[in-house]
């Protein structure tokens, strides 16, 4: 049964304000001398495709298997989805520095805009002592009183800044702004989209040393401004996340656990203990597909109860 799990290659992704740090955490491979801020898990784009590492399917890619191995693979009630690739993107993220200030364009606005919507959530596996994030908007401002500490760069003084530790969730809906702080290690599960508004970076210079493209008006014109100061949420077992484009759950895996349910596909995502799936061992940070036509295979804990999260589409 070791051919079961589904293993895809990560993409490391070089960003000015990412770091080091997944290579020292979880022990990444990580290009030498290169800034990490994202690693793409699982993604399928014409720009950048998963590709199966271990497992029989190994050699095919993600697009591959959802256009050529939807039902076996994914689930039968997928077998009419009309996307043309597989929906999600998830990342692993590494903020050395904080990211910029930033939106996502709703669906209704994307097309006009030239870009693609995106939702997201986000799952903290690591925080440094004091790390923040930013989301939302301060009690009081609205898009007149934002334009204008937007101009005076005392735009910091208008988002929403949360404390933020290990285990805590946020859902990012398109048009709430915000910024990941510093010191945060990230489990982030979007749409599958590469869109985003830059409105503010913090008067920092990107790596060819020029300063970064902002995308103000787009920005504005994204931006909720009636999404007031919301919370992170910390659930030590539950649903994180449960939308139209994805469902996250966190899980604690103490036996042997099915994790395929209603015959479709599970997502699994390693965050504190090891496990093994089909005769292969997965550690913290470790990404795997349980493909839906083996809805029997487990999940164990390997010397103690791990925590998992489980992604799945919404049932069509």
């Amino acid at each position: 049964m070791s051919d079961i799990p589904i293993v895809f290659e990560p993409i490391a992704m070089e960003r000015v304000w990412g770091g080091r740090r997944l290579e020292a955490l979880y022990g990444k491979s990580l290009p030498p001398g290169s800034l990490i801020g994202e690693i793409w898990e699982i993604v399928d784009r014409r720009e950048a495709q998963s590709v199966v590492h271990q497992g029989r399917f190994r050699g095919l890619t993600l697009h591959e298997l959802w256009t050529g191995h939807r039902s076996e693979v994914f689930g039968e009630a997928y077998a009419e989805d009309p996307s043309e690739r597989f929906p999600l993107l998830v990342k692993l993220l590494d903020a050395r520095e904080r990211l910029s200030l930033q939106v996502h364009p709703p669906a209704h606005l994307a097309d006009a805009l030239a870009g693609e919507p995106k939702t997201e959530v986000w799952y903290f596996a690591k925080c440094a002592p004091g790390s923040q994030i930013y989301a939302g908007i301060r009690k009081g401002i609205d898009r007149q009183s934002f334009e204008t500490k937007l101009r005076n760069s005392t735009v910091e003084d208008a988002v929403h800044a949360i404390p933020v530790s290990a285990g805590d969730s946020i859902f990012i809906p398109s048009g709430r702004m915000h910024a990941i702080g510093e010191g945060n290690v990230i489990v982030e599960i979007q749409q599958n989209s590469d869109t985003t508004y830059r409105v503010f970076d913090w008067n920092r210079h990107g790596l060819d040393g020029k300063p970064r493209q902002l995308h103000i008006e787009e920005s504005l014109a994204c931006t909720d401004f009636e999404d007031i100061e919301p919370d992170v949420d910390h659930f030590v077992t539950g649903t994180i996340a449960d939308c139209e484009f994805f469902r996250v759950e966190k899980i604690s895996v103490k036996s042997a656990t099915k994790v395929v349910q209603e015959e479709q596909f599970a997502l699994m995502t390693v965050l504190e203990g090891s496990v093994t799936c089909g005769g292969m061992d997965f550690s913290p940070s470790a990404f795997f597909l349980v493909p839906a036509d083996h809805p029997d295979l487990e999940v164990a804990p390997v010397g103690g109860e791990a925590l998992m999260l489980r992604t799945t589409l919404p049932l069509a």
